[in-house]
């Protein structure tokens, strides 16, 4: 699933190489263009998602693909857990999430380490709580990456993807492939560095297996209670699940 959509053309590389190169390539204008071609909308889904968890109130939590912290960070106003793992494979996104993390004087609450979302370096059956925002799609092996999480989750804890989505209603569908299609690279290349990031981003979306496959995939690795939940007109969606 979603193996061969990759950031780059190259035949050396691994998607999970490719993936990383990109995100150091871009993290210094990550979350201004997350913000700015989202119109602030990102945050309210962060917000929204991250409200999700209240009920277990988390004690002990783990944000795979974390990239520059905003995930965790929202999680860490809006939870209070006593603390916060980030992971991610992109050097150049932990980096600023480093300096964010220092800024707010939060690392007592909040570490990141370099890692594999596919191959956690955690024991089993270790977080209360588990978030991925906007990381799933770009998984080299998205079911051994679902069944990683399933396996340093503790029993009874909950699992929180966020990610876009695709629309399937007109107008908001054809209004949506547009955007992300044309305008979106536009955007990139002028702020970026790295022209082809945003190239990229339309086509990992429309590759990834969103809806009810997703949930499918889920339950197939061990989750309960696989759902989703649609945000604005199907662009974004929320994914829980309960081991």
């Amino acid at each position: 699933m979603n193996e061969k959509i990759t950031p780059y053309q190259s035949e050396t590389a691994t998607k999970k190489e490719q993936v990383a190169s990109m995100f150091n390539n871009i993290s210094g204008t990550y979350d201004f263009l997350n913000h700015f071609m989202s119109l602030g909308i990102d945050i309210l889904w962060r917000k929204k998602a991250i409200r999700m968890l209240k009920s277990i109130q988390p004690r002990v939590m783990l944000d795979v693909a974390t990239g520059t912290g905003d995930f965790a960070f929202e999680s860490i106003k809006i939870l209070k857990p006593e603390k916060i793992v980030g992971v991610d494979i992109s050097e150049g996104m932990l980096d600023v999430a480093r300096k964010k993390i220092a800024e707010r004087n939060l690392g007592s609450v909040f570490s990141v380490q370099l890692g594999d979302s596919e191959g956690l370096q955690f024991d089993d059956n270790h977080f209360d709580a588990i978030t991925v925002a906007f990381g799933v799609r770009n998984y080299e092996n998205l079911e051994k990456g679902i069944a990683d999480m399933f396996r340093v989750l503790k029993p009874g804890g909950k699992i929180i993807v966020l990610e876009f989505s695709k629309p399937r209603k007109f107008p908001i569908k054809q209004l949506y492939n547009f955007y992300f299609k044309y305008v979106t690279p536009v955007f990139g290349k002028i702020f970026s560095k790295d022209n082809r990031a945003y190239e990229y981003l339309p086509e990992s979306v429309a590759a990834f297996p969103d809806g009810e496959a997703f949930n499918t995939l889920m339950t197939k690795v061990g989750f309960k209670q696989a759902t989703d939940i649609r945000l604005t007109f199907g662009i974004c969606a929320i994914y829980t699940g309960t081991k």
